[in-house]
């Protein structure tokens, strides 16, 4: 049997050129002036890690998937000396990266130290991109993806999707089908100090997700695969007869990985549960990745008996919404996913 999987999300860098306009590492001046004080890991620390990655799942029986990202880890001084280091543990790597310096040499080079897979990101079509992002944005993206394609990188189209944006998502698609991208998912915007203007109320989110799948189902034979990201996808499959829960027995099956199955490491080393919102449990390499997630830290996330709504629920093992979106809309992760439609009796 496969061991199963369990995710790292390694932002080895701030450095961006970009200043997103949701983007979690830059949503208020304090976390702006926080980074500015960070310093990037030296190359030994980064193998400590690496190694410290690699035997803390090898301890949790599980596999490692290592998503390197920042900032733009492109920039860091020792990107390519880590690259070539997870190449010799043969971890499993693909990046997620901004369209910034990517050229043919870099896609070459890529794929020489084992990566198949670079994630970018699309919030609309280039005007609404553009004003997500920064001008130019959008045309060097898709230019991107071609220089990617071309050497032999799959590459998956990412959004971050709000009201703002929600009417040129199925556009979106169609055009991202026509790039013949491997994948194409998206994820909601989490509110930055409990700025909620540009979010969906449940009944709203429920309806783009209808228009969204309407989108999917037209696009079922294109090479493109969709991505069922948002955990809410559960509910709506439930409620549509595609999908239906069993007992688990308690045992989670799907959904949220949030105490589960994943972890992030910052560029200074803090570990947080989630890097979507403010979660620290731990510090790399002080601490082992093993022992920070068997943490008394960690434990709070797992009490799924603390969710005031999903507990309640029979797709609890199944789903939990997104909590990281919850935190950014009340403060509390622990409260109702803002954007569940499902009426709890």
């Amino acid at each position: 049997m496969e061991r199963p999987i369990f995710s790292i999300q390694w932002h080895i860098t701030t450095d961006c050129e970009q200043r997103c306009t949701h983007c979690y590492l830059f949503n208020s001046q304090e976390s702006e002036k926080e980074i500015k004080g960070e310093k990037n890991i030296n190359f030994q620390k980064l193998k400590m890690i690496a190694n410290d990655m690699v035997n803390s799942c090898r301890k949790l029986k599980a596999r490692p998937r290592i998503s390197l990202t920042g900032g733009n880890p492109v920039l860091h001084p020792n990107f390519w000396d880590l690259l070539g280091y997870l190449k010799e543990l043969n971890i499993k790597v693909h990046i997620m990266g901004n369209p910034f310096n990517v050229t043919d040499k870099l896609a070459k080079k890529l794929l020489k130290l084992g990566i198949s897979k670079y994630q970018l990101s699309l919030d609309g079509m280039e005007k609404t991109h553009d004003v997500f992002r920064k001008p130019g944005s959008f045309l060097t993206t898709v230019e991107a993806c071609n220089v990617l394609q071309r050497n032999g990188i799959a590459v998956s189209i990412m959004s971050t999707v709000s009201k703002i944006n929600a009417n040129e998502i199925p556009e979106l698609i169609d055009f991202v089908v026509g790039l013949k991208v491997k994948g194409y998912s998206f994820a909601r915007y989490c509110p930055n100090n409990k700025n909620t203007d540009n979010m969906f109320t449940p009944e709203e989110y429920k309806k783009f997700l209808g228009n969204v799948w309407q989108s999917y189902c037209r696009h079922l034979n294109g090479d493109t695969n969709f991505i069922l990201k948002d955990h809410l996808w559960t509910l709506f499959l439930a409620e549509k007869g595609i999908f239906s829960p069993k007992d688990t027995g308690g045992i989670v099956v799907d959904g949220c990985g949030l105490g589960v199955s994943h972890l992030s490491v910052l560029a200074d080393g803090v570990v947080f549960a989630c890097r979507r919102f403010k979660s620290p449990v731990g510090k790399v390499p002080d601490q082992s990745l093993y022992d920070i997630f068997l943490s008394q830290n960690m434990n709070q996330y797992r009490d799924f008996s603390k969710l005031e709504k999903c507990s309640k629920c029979e797709l609890l093992y199944y789903c939990r919404g997104c909590m990281a979106v919850t935190y950014g809309s009340t403060g509390n992760w622990m409260k109702a996913d803002p954007q569940c439609w499902k009426v709890i009796s």
